[in-house]
């Protein structure tokens, strides 16, 4: 087995979520997910088939952005995973939605920061085993970062 480290793509002002899945209909039914989630969300699936003909199932909204998962997934290339890159909504509008699509086996992440997914490569094909998602701590917030934070959530309108 050897290891192997992604770096994954993520445009300017998108996010990621990469996920595990099981069966063909994954693209089309976490397409339905997503326009049902979000009025507006722009958004870009790639689903890495894991058997048959084992290629890279895509829909989408937004050309760019399925372009970008597609690059992202032919880059992990692990069977059976998932990769959406989103526009004009966050994670959080979309993951109960996306963790209740029947397909679907895990998340690994969902996220704005640089991600690196880190995959074991075998014989038989490509697992992800985990991802490092953005930085280690640097401290521990203080009161101006609690109201720093505070302040984006109202400003993102999450809360009043």
């Amino acid at each position: 087995m050897e290891l192997k480290t992604i770096t994954v793509e993520i445009p300017q002002g998108a996010n990621i979520i990469i996920g595990q899945t099981h069966f063909i209909k994954t693209a089309e039914d976490l397409y339905e997910v997503m326009v049902n989630a979000v009025p507006g969300i722009k958004f870009g699936i790639a689903f890495c088939e894991a058997s048959g003909p084992c290629l890279i199932r895509h829909e989408g909204n937004d050309q760019f952005l399925k372009d970008v998962a597609i690059k992202n997934a032919r880059n992990i290339a692990a069977g059976h995973t998932f990769v959406i890159i989103i526009k004009d909504a966050f994670p959080v509008n979309v993951l109960n939605a996306i963790k209740a699509c029947p397909e679907v086996c895990s998340i690994f992440c969902a996220t704005a920061n640089p991600i690196q997914v880190i995959v074991a490569e075998t014989e038989q094909g490509r697992g992800i085993i985990g991802v490092v998602d953005g930085f280690s701590p640097k401290g521990v917030e203080d009161e101006k970062d609690i109201h720093a934070r505070k302040q984006l959530l109202r400003k993102f309108g999450y809360k009043l």
